[in-house]
């Protein structure tokens, strides 16, 4: 007898259907799986013969065969252990095969048939809301995540009696619901902020002027200046995330299995630190079946780089095409996946590999030599995608003593979204969502100078030595810099605050 079972694969961040059929017919007792599947599915005959058994159903002593379509897509996870079981319950007499067909099914099975939890069930939630069943079943630990979409039912399932009693209407399960709007409304108390950070006036408002704009920055200054506690704050001050931000993050986060069962949504910025060790699969995604890296766990979110000159200099060269094209695209044999990769880039280093090169209060030991190899490692490429370069000075003890904090993170954000809404409203026709995504014409029409700007600028380039790539990330930080003040116009006083943004330029590193 033939019955079949719907369930789905993911292809980087999308669910695809996977049509599995089973046909249980006389002959030698065999277990056949075939459609390209991986160990995990291949061995998942073992799981699904054993929780059969021990849940007091028969498995068929048969030949059964298992068709995962499409058979020329590889299938991998153990994900597929509760259709397969079901489809062989169908097949064998056990369950209706009609009813079956109703559902998208999704669940990992233990030896006694409880149903454990899987990853990438929000794309499956997803695809399955436009694909004409009646819901998805899934495990009762993936169901929040899964009813964040609305317009689908969820039916939870802990173990393989349960799932059948519902399927064949003998004790039906209640769709799991959520309140989508509630749960990304919930509030989230930071657990750092910036009124932390005592002293540090410049680089905190070049932080909120980042922020503002969406540019990418660089934070260069001897070990305990704050560099580190700087970045961890970022976060705290960027626009609050829509909910289609939300929803596509969290997918990424989803396929990884990074979303727990107390959890429905990435509400928040996502904040990513990768260790300097990371190799360029870590970073950029990768593997035999592609995964998305910590670019794209960042997507939406910040991406801190400690120690930017200690990285590979091969691992930072892959950061190029998403600091570029906001995705990262990753090319294998049987096809190229692209994951999504828009985020804040936040780097920091030591000026030397001493660290106290330009620190007034020790002596760097470097010759001229190892401080030029030391930020060699940082190519001009890589540099020309930072906006913002900054030099961060060791704090002065008087300014630790103070118990009066800095300004807090609410009324810096407050700034931001503000300017963030002025940038929505001037992009709108286009694909640019910030200044920092602004092309060369965008420039030529968003950041039109007066005479006497364009004098200023034109003074400073040729006094400073300032290169010619600083020449238009100047004048998108100074359209941030007038979009915080509200100012339609860059004023001159914007153009040589942005220049001061620009360090690495005109240093001798």
């Amino acid at each position: 007898m033939l019955a079949k079972v719907y369930s789905t694969s993911l292809f980087g961040i999308d669910a695809y259907p996977v049509e599995i059929e089973i046909d249980v017919t006389r002959g030698l007792p065999a277990v056949i799986v075939v459609g390209l599947p991986d160990a995990a599915v291949r061995e998942s005959k073992e799981r699904v013969r054993s929780a059969i058994l021990n849940c007091g159903f028969k498995h068929p002593v048969k030949r059964v065969t298992i068709n995962l379509a499409p058979a020329d897509t590889k299938k991998e996870g153990p994900g597929f252990d509760l259709p397969i079981a079901l489809g062989i319950l169908a097949a064998s007499s056990q369950l209706d095969p009609e009813k079956i067909g109703d559902y998208y099914i999704c669940g990992e099975l233990a030896l006694d048939g409880k149903v454990r939890p899987v990853k990438g069930i929000l794309p499956m939630a997803v695809y399955a809301k436009s694909n004409g069943k009646k819901g998805i079943i899934v495990p009762y630990e993936n169901c929040r995540e899964a009813a964040v979409v609305e317009g689908v039912n969820v039916y939870p399932v802990k173990n393989l009696q349960e799932t059948l009693s519902h399927i064949n209407g003998e004790k039906s399960i209640e769709p799991y619901k959520l309140d989508l709007q509630t749960v990304f409304n919930d509030p989230f108390l930071d657990a750092v902020d910036f009124s932390d950070v005592h002293g540090q006036g410049y680089t905190k408002r070049a932080l909120e002027v980042a922020a503002a704009g969406g540019h990418n920055v660089i934070m260069i200054g001897p070990p305990g200046s704050g560099k580190t506690m700087l970045a961890r704050r970022i976060p705290t001050i960027l626009p609050p995330m829509t909910i289609e931000e939300s929803l596509q993050t969290t997918k990424i986060h989803s396929i990884l299995g990074l979303i727990g069962s107390h959890k429905s949504l990435v509400s928040n910025r996502p904040f990513r630190s990768p260790h300097h060790t990371i190799s360029d699969s870590g970073l950029i995604g990768g593997g035999t079946f592609p995964r998305p890296g910590e670019v794209s766990l960042a997507h939406n979110g910040v991406l801190f780089l400690d120690e930017l000159a200690e990285f590979n200099r091969h691992v930072l060269e892959v950061l190029r095409q998403p600091l570029e094209d906001g995705e990262v695209t990753i090319s294998r044999a049987a096809g190229s996946v692209k994951f999504p990769a828009r985020f804040m880039l936040f780097a920091a280093t030591n000026p030397c590999p001493c660290g106290h090169y330009n620190d007034p209060r020790k002596h760097c030991q470097c010759t001229p030599n190892q401080i030029k190899k030391y930020m060699s490692k940082i190519s001009g490429p890589l540099m020309d995608r930072i906006d913002i370069h900054l030099e961060v000075a060791p704090v002065d003890h008087r300014d630790l003593s103070m118990r009066k904090g800095g300004e807090r993170s609410k009324s810096i954000r407050d700034r931001v979204v503000k300017a963030r809404s002025i940038q929505h409203s001037r992009f709108k026709k286009s694909k640019n969502f910030c200044n920092a995504q602004m092309t060369a014409a965008s420039i030529k029409n968003h950041c039109k100078l007066s005479n006497e700007s364009r004098s200023a600028l034109n003074s400073a380039m040729d006094k400073l030595g300032l290169s010619a790539r600083a020449y238009h990330r100047i004048l998108k930080v100074a359209r941030t810099i007038a979009d915080i003040e509200s100012s339609d116009n860059i004023q001159t006083n914007h153009l040589l605050e942005a220049i001061q943004y620009r360090s690495l330029d005109r240093s001798s590193y």
